[in-house]
């Protein structure tokens, strides 16, 4: 049985797949018409022929024979749809940067890829894009100019070009793109859609033509942050065999509500003219102000201004030079006269540039870093303005570099971002902002983007599903128990949140512990104490908390509390609450209801 889809979310397409009322062969023809009938042949420079093709939808049937729905716990994307941007190598398959002459083929996916595969994902083809992702227009191909999704006379975005307008055209669930210095944010923003860049070596970038490849970042475009979440979390992970790949240590995150977010905007926004751009940027801002307990504050930003500029009028274009290699030597005129234009001014650099750059940017990032000193994020309209392809192709250099203004400088940074729709501005052109942390904050801007989008989709939803799911731990932890104001959902369980801790079980301790309401405490607080005899299991919680953090959240810890040693009831121990003998003196012994959340909702008032 076949249905007509609309591919909006992961979770529609499993849904369909569970109650049998699709298939990924069914989904594979739908989406063929759907491509066909768009007309839109700049989006895709190549397809996956009908042999491949056949191969992924048997691969996929028989896993579904021998596992049903169940396959969901092992293939996380079974038969979702993707495509990716033709810089990224799938084995067998040319890859050309959008430069024929530069063209091969592949014998291995790049780590990306194969993770998608082995994951279930359904690979559509390769996506256009600006030739050697050098642009953030998407007019710098020789299979064309790749036109915006809603509105074909503006440019879509670059160098990730095809695949934002595929997925916003909905002919893939979601797309891969790469990020260099801004490839993966201003397409999102120009079509209406989620860009996901995340901390740069916490995806692995083997097998992926580098632009600048001490920059570069394999990115994710979708439909929503839940989406492009879950995409992540089957893509991360360190790459021993990428020298660039990196154990990202995590940061905290937390839901919307917990505490209020504490959001940095340029003390000067500049819209190059562009007053519809401004007028949506004002109204998410206020979007933003008015979230539970947010604190907007004004930071300056000529640091991070000054760092775009370096990019392109700085020796790391001598970079895209050398990842071009001998081509431009071979064949200058393969190469798009813009793009070369660009990477000739290699020549004019030397080392001592090279290092006196690096010294620069170093002064730079050090300004930058103290002005987001207490900050969770920055916020910055994801492109200053959006010119139509005519306009571009006016003034190419100059009008793709305004796009940069608030995007080159993040990976230099070494930031993580999330681009986000902000609804229209008002000539109806699609409005966009970005979110801007520090490396390893990246589940955090999920958590608040998925917040943020909560009018646009079923989003607050989809921020409880991405608060429970982080990417795995990639560094040293300790496992902690908690019984009172830190529990999940209490007053103070914030403290572990912002701190990247993520709860493993609900349990009980062994049964030899009492528990005590203290007594003057705020927020009111519980005191465990272990006993010789009359004792009794209590509730607690185990949580997993970064080792590098556990010292800072033990300092927090206001006597008469502290950290030892509590035994649980499979007979384990961890570190938990503790409480000092002299404070219990005179407490309520609250042991009979066996915990402090049973105490909170039946007894506190008796």
């Amino acid at each position: 049985m076949t249905t007509t889809m609309d591919f909006t979310n992961i979770a529609t397409l499993q849904a369909h797949y569970r109650d049998g009322t699709l298939t990924p062969a069914d989904l594979v023809r739908q989406l063929d018409a759907r491509i066909a009938a768009a007309n839109r042949p700049e989006i895709w420079i190549s397809r996956m022929g009908d042999d491949a093709m056949d191969r992924q939808l048997a691969m996929l049937d028989a896993a579904w024979q021998q596992h049903g729905p169940a396959i969901f716990d092992t293939l996380p994307l079974f038969g979702i749809p993707f495509a990716v941007k033709d810089n990224i190598d799938v084995a067998g398959i040319p890859t050309t940067a959008a430069c024929p002459a530069f063209a091969y083929v592949p014998d291995e996916d790049a780590h990306a890829v194969r993770k998608l595969l082995d994951a279930g994902a359904l690979l559509l083809g390769k996506t256009n894009l600006d030739q050697f992702a050098t642009g953030l227009v998407g007019t710098r191909s020789p299979h064309g100019a790749v036109r915006n999704a809603l509105n074909p006379e503006y440019v879509s975005g670059g160098s990730s070009a095809g695949s934002a307008v595929a997925v916003a055209l909905g002919m893939a669930s979601f797309t891969l793109g790469t990020d260099t210095a801004g490839s993966g944010r201003v397409p999102a923003g120009f079509n209406g859609i989620v860009g996901l860049k995340p901390t740069r070596g916490l995806v692995s970038t083997r097998g992926v033509v580098p632009a600048c490849r001490s920059l570069d970042c394999v990115s994710i475009f979708a439909r929503s942050v839940d989406d492009a979440w879950q995409v992540l979390r089957c893509i991360a992970g360190h790459d021993p065999q990428d020298p660039f790949s990196r154990q990202v240590a995590m940061g905290g995150a937390q839901p919307e509500g917990k505490r209020g977010y504490r959001i940095a905007v340029p003390d000067r926004l500049e819209f190059f003219g562009d007053g519809a751009a401004e007028a949506a940027f004002d109204a998410a801002l206020l979007a933003w102000a008015t979230m539970p307990g947010a604190q907007i504050v004004r930071i300056p930003f000529q640091p991070f201004a000054d760092a775009a500029r370096l990019l392109y009028a700085g020796p790391w274009v001598a970079e895209r030079r050398a990842a071009i290699g001998e081509l431009f030597e071979r064949d200058p005129e393969a190469l798009d006269p813009t793009v070369r234009g660009i990477v000739a001014q290699a020549d004019g650099y030397s080392a001592v540039d090279a290092f006196e750059g690096q010294y620069r940017l170093a002064a730079l990032r050090r300004q930058a870093e103290a002005s987001l000193r207490d900050i969770d994020f920055l916020l910055v309209p994801t492109a200053p303005t959006m010119p139509t392809i005519a306009e571009v192709q006016a003034e190419p250099v100059l009008r793709n570099s305004e796009l940069g203004y608030y995007t080159n400088f993040v990976n230099f940074f070494d930031m993580a971002a999330l681009a986000i729709p902000a609804g229209y501005r008002p000539d109806g052109l699609p409005a966009g902002v970005t979110i801007v942390g520090r490396a390893g904050s990246d589940h955090l801007l999920a958590l608040a983007g998925a917040a943020f989008n909560a009018p646009f989709a079923d989003a607050r939803a989809a921020a409880a599903s991405l608060a429970a799911n982080p990417l795995p731990f990639s560094e040293p932890t300790v496992m902690l128990a908690v019984v009172g104001a830190h529990l999940e959902g209490q007053p103070l369980n914030w403290q572990l949140l912002e701190r990247g801790a993520r709860k493993l079980r609900s349990t009980r301790t062994s049964p030899d512990y009492r528990l005590y309401a203290l007594a003057g405490t705020t927020p009111p607080k519980p005191g465990l104490a272990r006993v010789d005899r009359d004792g009794a299991a209590i509730e607690v919680e185990t949580w997993e908390l970064p080792l590098r953090l556990f010292g800072s959240f033990v300092a927090a810890i206001p006597a008469p509390l502290g950290i030892g040693s509590v035994r649980l009831e499979d007979g384990s121990t961890v570190k938990g609450f503790i409480c000092e003998g002299a404070a219990l003196a005179g407490a309520r012994d609250i042991t009979h209801f066996g915990g402090w959340r049973a105490y909170l909702r039946d007894g506190q008032s008796t």
